[in-house]
């Protein structure tokens, strides 16, 4: 049974939160998860009210208050740090998920409901028209099945020693030379940092690189900030497998360039 106690405790400004998930690797006792694109304390028993997480959020939205709230409780917290992640085995059963390695200007914005800045519906101008490309110089240079992360297991043959490419959903549609200049000779992964589940994301990256023996680390985001999100995620895995690899950091416009790398 469970005390209320006068105490100190976080609390999450979810009209400031934009759900880009970074507080919740700095949240030691795992008190916090994205759920429905926003932040949220899971359970009081599991936040001991210290704050670590504050200075991790990049829209100031936790805070440290005092109210009554039910008491921390420790062998609770270590149990639930215990548990494994709960997330979608890597195959499914579905033939689709099987293991696969191939040889080789004005806008128009409107807030959405979520408040997340990155979710603002856009309208960019109409693009210049493209020329005509021949279709041979458009294939694929795609190397492996599946692209998931969710689906890619540890042990998959076409990550061993390879150069991984992490990569937010949205990327490949936003950079229109995304095969060419970024996914030749590359594994691929690809993930959400905000629709996806981040907790699994983080222990199925971190297993990756553990196992597999990846020789390098590419992120490629876009610049929404809860898109950040994905950057928090490999970095935290890197520093969770114990291991050091080149680590490189790309974020993509909404409109197809390259800003940062």
């Amino acid at each position: 049974m469970t005390t209320k106690v006068a105490r100190k405790i976080v609390n999450i400004d979810e009209d400031k939160c934009t759900g880009c998930g970074v507080c919740i690797p700095a949240c030691v006792e795992g008190a916090l998860q994205i759920v429905d694109g926003k932040a949220r304390l899971i359970k009081e028993i599991y936040c001991d009210g210290l704050g670590a997480c504050l200075g991790e959020c990049p829209e100031d939205a936790i805070t440290v208050e005092e109210r009554v709230a039910d008491e921390f409780d420790e062998e609770a917290t270590n149990a639930h740090m215990a548990a494994p992640a709960v997330h979608e085995p890597a195959h499914h059963g579905c033939p689709g998920s099987a293991v696969r390695q191939f040889e080789a200007p004005a806008r128009v914005e409107e807030p959405l409901p979520c408040g997340c800045p990155g979710s603002s519906v856009r309208q960019f101008g109409a693009p210049a028209q493209a020329e005509v490309v021949a279709a041979s110089s458009q294939r694929s240079t795609l190397g492996q099945w599946p692209v998931q992360l969710t689906l890619v297991p540890p042990s998959a043959p076409f990550l061993n020693g390879a150069d991984l490419l992490l990569v937010a959903d949205c990327v490949p549609f936003a950079y229109a030379g995304f095969h060419q200049d970024m996914l030749r000779n590359h594994a691929l992964l690809i993930a959400c940092p905000k629709l996806d589940n981040f907790d699994a994301h983080l222990q199925k990256l971190t297993q990756i690189i553990s196992q597999s023996g990846v020789r390098s680390l590419t992120v490629v985001h876009m610049e929404v900030p809860c898109c950040f999100g994905i950057v928090q995620m490999a970095q935290e895995a890197v520093r969770a497998s114990g291991r050091d690899i080149p680590f490189k950091d790309v974020t993509v416009g909404v409109q197809g360039d390259i800003l940062e790398s």
